[in-house]
């Protein structure tokens, strides 16, 4: 009996670890730099492979506090970190390449459906849940901060709990991205994958995506 959960378990790591692993480095490719995130934990009492004690956000968060620093594109750094943490979740930092909307799924499934309609390229959307993530050209980080504009949606890991609505990651942010396994065991994927096209405007995004998030 305690064969057959062992046995599916690496059955599931050697399924799933691969394909991170091919992702960030695809990932890499495009530019987009990675970092490795916590994962859920289903098994020895915790919910997260962190090392926080009652976790408030098991495997939605980056693994270290130096995420920032530590994202990058090179891919043998890569590849190492996935080798020695297979089962690791996939973090991207906004801000740099990309920003991304992120929006209910009640709201982001017709948005992309009348964005279709009307013949507009949405770019890579994802969907990681009950939300699903538009990824558009990134406001940037100016070296000139008085050239940097806010917005109220601006989205920090600090205060995602406090916008259930439409959120803008930018710098300072990130996402979670596929193919990582969520808290409830589904695995964020792809509804466009990247496909190495210029992203699109955020601000026509933004437009396109208001009316169905008020």
């Amino acid at each position: 009996m305690v064969g057959v959960p062992l046995a599916r378990r690496a059955k599931r790591r050697a399924h799933h670890a691969p394909r991170k692993m091919t992702s960030v480095l695809e990932y890499a490719q495009l530019g987009w730099a990675s970092c490795l995130g916590a994962h859920p934990l289903s098994e020895g009492g915790r919910a997260c492979s962190c090392d926080r004690v009652g976790c408030p956000d098991p495997g939605m968060h980056p693994l270290s506090p130096a995420w920032q620093m530590q994202a990058t594109t090179d891919t043998a750094l890569l590849t190492r970190w996935w080798k020695q943490d297979p089962d690791a979740n996939v973090i991207l930092p906004t801000g740099r390449v990309f920003d991304v909307f992120d929006v209910p799924a009640a709201a982001g499934r017709p948005a992309l459906a009348a964005m279709d309609a009307a013949g507009f390229d949405t770019g890579p959307v994802a969907e990681n849940g009950d939300r699903v993530l538009f990824f558009v050209a990134t406001r940037g980080a100016p070296e000139d901060e008085d050239e940097w504009w806010s917005c109220s949606l601006d989205a920090g890991p600090e205060t995602i709990d406090s916008t259930p609505g439409l959120r803008w990651h930018c710098r300072d942010s990130y996402v979670l991205a596929p193919p990582s396994t969520a808290p409830s065991g589904e695995v964020v994927s792809w509804i466009r994958p990247p496909d190495g096209r210029p992203l699109p405007d955020p601000l026509r995004v933004l437009d396109l995506l208001a009316d169905f998030c008020e």
